[in-house]
């Protein structure tokens, strides 16, 4: 490729990257190690009409984004991301959803000399089907064993690989060997910017009820801190006028002065009596309810007697 096509192709990359950068609100930073190009292409599918995909080179993704700070400062919180093997899915949709087309897509591989681990790796017990002979190369790696029926058959379970620590040559040919293929790889989001906020994928496993919970704790923690300090702000003002509203009634309990608010709380403090005549009043037709069915179902009993007995 000449230079001329090559820096078309930078422009061309650079125009693309504008226009979804414009067009999407929410961006996930993806990994793509161990990624292969049908897989990619199996992503890509599952991502239609949910996301779009878009690979590139750090540096050239880095002079884009700078080139459009002055226009959208926000863009700056990615900077510090764009590094190592990472790709962006760019969408207008639910996080939670493109977040699991993402993950979904992952393919068992095999495990590699020099690879670090993603997760632990166990060996079962059980029969292996292989000579005798490797018996040797079991023990080498500590793996009981013993003969049965002409065929290895190994003991125990044994943990052989660390998740975070480096796959040996050995253990990588034992797991050949045994037809294991103890890795997933697929994408793996590992930042999500929205809005001009980044933040960790596990964010949006806090469910919603959990947010207003934590909200709810956050405006009272407000509420009750501006009120010892006598600084109003909007999650106490509320209470403010509550507070101040029960000691104008009860200033006008106290004294001569009455409002619409008081009327019926110095009506009560004057004759408390009748409220209490009026409460049993209002509950003695349900009080009856019950007699008048008992009546009937005794009325009803006695029909279908017809004053005859059980034998006659």
């Amino acid at each position: 490729m000449s230079k001329g096509d090559a820096r078309t192709k930078k422009a061309e990359y650079s125009a693309r990257l504008t226009q979804l950068l414009d067009e999407y609100a929410s961006i996930f930073i993806v990994n793509v190690d161990n990624v292969g190009s049908n897989q990619m292409h199996q992503i890509r599918i599952a991502l239609r009409s949910k996301g779009v995909v878009l690979m590139g080179k750090n540096t050239l993704v880095r002079r884009t984004i700078h080139q459009m700070l002055p226009e959208n400062p926000k863009l700056e919180k990615l900077m510090p991301h764009v590094r190592g093997n990472v790709g962006f899915v760019f969408t207008n949709g639910d996080l939670k959803d493109v977040r699991e087309a993402i993950s979904s897509n992952r393919v068992a591989a095999p495990a590699k000399a020099g690879a670090i681990a993603p997760v632990d790796v166990t060996i079962p017990a059980g029969n292996t089907g292989m000579e005798p002979g490797k018996t040797s190369f079991f023990q080498a790696l500590g793996v009981p064993t013993k003969i049965a029926r002409g065929t290895i058959e190994i003991v125990s379970d044994v943990h052989l690989v660390h998740a975070g620590h480096k796959v040996g040559a050995s253990e990588a040919t034992l797991l050949n060997m045994l037809n294991i293929s103890p890795f997933t790889y697929g994408m793996t989001v590992i930042q999500v910017y929205d809005n001009g906020a980044v933040f960790h994928p596990s964010i949006l496993d806090v469910e919603e009820k959990t947010l207003l919970e934590r909200f709810s704790a956050g405006v009272a923690n407000i509420a009750a801190l501006s009120l010892r300090i006598d600084y109003p702000t909007i999650a106490s003002v509320p209470h403010s006028i509550v507070n101040v509203y029960k000691n104008l009634v009860a200033v006008s309990v106290a004294t001569d002065y009455t409002f619409p608010g008081s009327e019926q709380i110095k009506a009560y403090l004057a004759d408390p009596s009748a409220f209490a005549a009026a409460a049993p009043a209002a509950a003695a037709p349900a009080a009856e309810a019950p007699k008048e069915e008992a009546k009937q179902e005794e009325a009803e009993e006695s029909d279908e007697d017809m004053g005859f007995g059980l034998f006659d």
